[in-house]
């Protein structure tokens, strides 16, 4: 949605050659490796963001380095991780709700729940206390529909839109976006 709003085209940060890979990864316990697989689909897309930022189009993500850093490590990741300069800087938006709303939410979906989804749902402190290191918009969701809260995002930054872009709507490819975790999640847009 904010992709079509913001006329910007949405890059998948686990690129689509990844997913197979992907879906036998996190059947894994290496959080170490997880988080290194999901690195190197962010580096990948990261490229792919940039050149589309070099040619004066806007992009959308849906997750971004904030995420994967602020989950692996509340799981338990050791790695230290120092992100190259040259990565594009994102306006993140922090999307949260109140926890009842949240555990509704989670109760509704359509998705098989992972050893990993049951493992975040441990630490949602440890993840929420990892998010303040980064710059982020903070986007209360409780109570709003997803055009509500996608008025409150377009109204917190809005920036111009390019004609040429790629606007599918998210979700347009079932294999495409990452899973979403068991807590509130960002949504980033470089």
């Amino acid at each position: 949605m904010l992709a079509a709003a913001r006329q910007a085209v949405l890059v998948a940060t686990v690129p689509l050659p990844y997913q197979p890979l992907r879906q036998a990864l996190d059947k894994r316990t290496n959080v170490e490796a997880r988080m290194c697989f999901y690195l190197s689909g962010l580096f990948t897309a990261a490229e792919e963001i940039q050149h589309h930022l070099d040619a004066g189009v806007p992009v959308v993500v849906e997750s971004y380095f904030a995420r994967c850093l602020t989950t692996h490590r509340a799981l338990g990741a050791q790695l230290g991780i120092t992100l190259p300069s040259w990565l594009p800087t994102p306006a993140t938006y922090h999307l949260v709700c109140d926890d009842d709303e949240r555990q509704r939410r989670l109760a509704g979906r359509n998705k098989p729940v992972s050893r990993w989804d049951s493992l975040i749902e441990t630490v949602t402190d440890r993840v929420t206390d990892a998010y303040a290191s980064f710059p982020m918009h903070r986007v209360d969701t409780t109570g709003r529909s997803p055009d509500e809260v996608l008025r409150v995002i377009m109204d917190t930054e809005t920036q111009g839109a390019h004609p040429h872009a790629d606007s599918e709507p998210v979700g347009a490819h079932p294999h495409v976006l990452p899973a979403v975790p068991r807590h509130a999640a960002g949504t980033c847009r470089p």
